[in-house]
């Protein structure tokens, strides 16, 4: 028998690891081949969304789409389009497709995808404070981050690429004071001018204070129309929140008419009304209230 050399084991290993090394190669090119025709397939599906106006997609709709792909396959292809540029991950499985007019930024505006993407959330919405005032023409600042109104549980905030929108929790979402307003992408709801206006006040901590309120106030007062003041208004909105109202339409931006309005149908629906701070953060003692409002004026407003 002959007997054993190192040579003998040298030549055994250094077969068994060309032949493995060839093996792996030509997995992997098996594999990046298979990723990139997948990604092609699906890049396909994406412009025919794209072509009917479709901004956003979830991963789910994707897969019933194109059963034939697994999991893995769709993820990888997705993976890629995403190292591209060309899709953006939004929340848990859902994606926006980002056209070239787009690609520098990296994000779609908005009032592009909201829409969409809280209807795949299956959530009630709407637009509101200085994003809802810009639609009603009172833009005097342009606002750095989005706000919108939707139901509990909590939404937690989404910051791509730095644009941010927040999502406040509401009882209820009141459809009768909101509106639709026509985009590229189709219609967006927002607040009507009225509820945008108690909205800026009761959250105006959010937006930079009672006096940047007062200032887009100015501007949406021009488009508030005094039957916007409606029972339904006055059940969905806190009276402390009208009482605040009330007092800057009258004694700050003189808007007698819109101010007797507004008191008038509170007076109709029965609402009692109690003393109120106008700064709900600042002290109130010593201190007036001597108005019909019953607002304690805590501080100068300068708009």
């Amino acid at each position: 028998m002959r007997r054993f050399a190192w040579k003998d084991a040298n030549e055994i290993i250094n077969r068994y690891f060309a032949k493995s090394t060839v093996k792996w190669y030509l997995s992997q090119n098996f594999t990046l081949e298979m990723t990139r025709k997948n990604e092609i397939s699906i890049q396909q599906w994406l412009d025919n969304l794209q072509a009917k106006g479709v901004h956003g997609f979830s991963k789910d709709s994707l897969q019933h789409e194109i059963p034939e792909y697994s999991d893995i396959a769709v993820k990888r292809a997705l993976s890629r389009l995403s190292t591209k540029g060309k899709i953006i991950s939004l929340y848990k499985g859902y994606y926006l497709m980002i056209p070239p007019q787009y690609r520098s930024k990296g994000i779609l505006p908005p009032a592009l995808y909201l829409d969409a993407f809280m209807k795949h959330l299956n959530r009630p919405y709407y637009v509101a404070l200085l994003n809802a005032a810009a639609f009603h023409g009172a833009s005097h600042q342009q606002p750095q981050e989005y706000y919108l109104m939707t139901n509990f549980p909590v939404l937690r905030s989404t910051q791509k690429k730095g644009q941010k929108v927040n999502y406040i929790s509401i009882k209820e979402i009141p459809e009768t004071l909101t509106e639709l307003r026509k985009t590229e992408a189709g219609y967006l709801k927002i607040s009507n001018a009225a509820l945008t206006a108690c909205d800026l006040i009761q959250f105006e901590r959010r937006v930079g204070g009672i006096n940047r309120v007062v200032t887009v106030l100015d501007e949406l007062i021009e488009v508030i129309k005094e039957s916007n003041f409606s029972p339904m208004l006055l059940k969905h909105v806190h009276v402390t929140t009208l009482q605040r109202l009330g007092y800057l339409l009258e004694m700050v931006l003189c808007h007698q008419e819109l101010a007797d309005s507004l008191f008038r149908i509170m007076k109709e629906e029965n609402l009692n009304l109690f003393r109120v701070p106008l700064k709900a953060s600042t002290k109130t003692h010593g201190f007036s209230s001597n108005n019909r409002w019953k607002v304690i004026v805590n501080t100068e407003i300068d708009s």
